[in-house]
């Protein structure tokens, strides 16, 4: 499933392209709202592949070593912990993951250079040396192995991100967002079962409902949220505000009166992460005090109603 932050991401730069461009219309920013959405999916699927392409290098290396005309003890009985490792042949025995990948046609076969590095890069490792030597022969054991080799070998690689965004502006900011999706898959994996719970596109309809209205009802109440916004910042440099910041703002405004499932403090947090993300210190200083001032106004009109059990205040 991907999470409500990157869904609030994706929603960003949708709504920044709309705002940016003369095509009024609503439905093709929609489509590719969702377009971009199912590409983070794409991406999901396609980290647990290169793991996949990884193991089957150093298989193939040593099937290659065995073939030596002089092999020695270590070509001929090799550790096969890594290529044997639980959670690699739970993903291998994953018929939907397979599925999925046929069906987009994925694949890391313009990029065997990748491949290759993350292996050298991998055994070169203490974890890998620790791992590999280990008396310790578990599930967990395994499952910790591949978790570091998600968190270590493939976030801030440079070469794996160059090539990701060579290949869609939609994976631009995606990385670490995805990476962490994969991370929990492997964390909620059981030894109990033949393959890996996939997560979904949306964790439920409520989710994809939710991407849909936050982008309609920041369009539709652009007008008056933009005046609510432009009356609380009087005392700041109208010109130096950048329009990501107004947005991120409209976009908190939006969720904060639309969506009364949503607790305030959940909504405030997470555009405030969001600008961190994206802008400077100024940026969240500015964003934090006006969003802040503007929650209160809106609690005095009675404009924040929210409903359910732990969401009144």
């Amino acid at each position: 499933m991907i999470s409500r932050r990157l869904l609030r991401i994706k929603v960003l730069h949708i709504l920044y392209a709309y705002f940016n461009s003369n095509d009024e219309g609503i439905n093709k920013y929609e489509k590719d709202l969702f377009f971009s959405i199912e590409k983070s999916h794409d991406l999901y699927h396609l980290f647990f592949l290169l793991l996949l392409d990884v193991k089957e290098y150093a298989q193939n290396k040593i099937d290659r070593a065995k073939t030596k005309r002089v092999p020695t003890q270590e070509d001929l009985n090799p550790s096969l912990k890594f290529t044997e490792n639980r959670i690699i042949k739970q993903l291998n025995s994953s018929n939907r993951l397979f599925k999925y990948i046929d069906e987009k046609k994925l694949n890391w076969v313009n990029h065997p250079e990748l491949i290759k590095k993350l292996y050298q890069d991998l055994i070169d490792s203490e974890l890998y040396a620790k791992y590999m030597e280990s008396e310790t022969d578990s599930y967990n054991a395994d499952k910790e192995f591949i978790i570091s080799f998600l968190s270590e070998f493939l976030v801030d690689n440079d070469d794996l991100y160059q090539i990701l965004e060579e290949s869609s502006i939609f994976w631009n900011d995606d990385i670490e967002f995805v990476l962490s999706m994969n991370i929990k898959t492997i964390q909620k994996a059981k030894s109990s079962n033949i393959d890996i719970n996939l997560f979904q596109l949306f964790k439920n309809e409520e989710d994809k409902d939710f991407v849909k209205k936050l982008f309609r009802m920041v369009i539709l109440n652009h007008k008056e949220n933009a005046d609510l916004i432009q009356s609380h910042i009087k005392n700041w440099d109208v010109d130096r505000i950048a329009q990501l910041d107004l947005l991120v703002l409209e976009m908190a405004v939006t969720e904060i009166i639309q969506f009364t499932s949503i607790p305030v403090k959940v909504s405030f947090n997470e555009y405030i992460e969001l600008v961190k993300f994206y802008s400077t210190d100024r940026s969240n200083a500015f964003v934090n005090g006006v969003l802040d001032k503007i929650i209160h106004k809106l609690k005095e009109e009675g404009k924040v109603k929210k409903a359910g059990r732990g969401l009144m205040e």
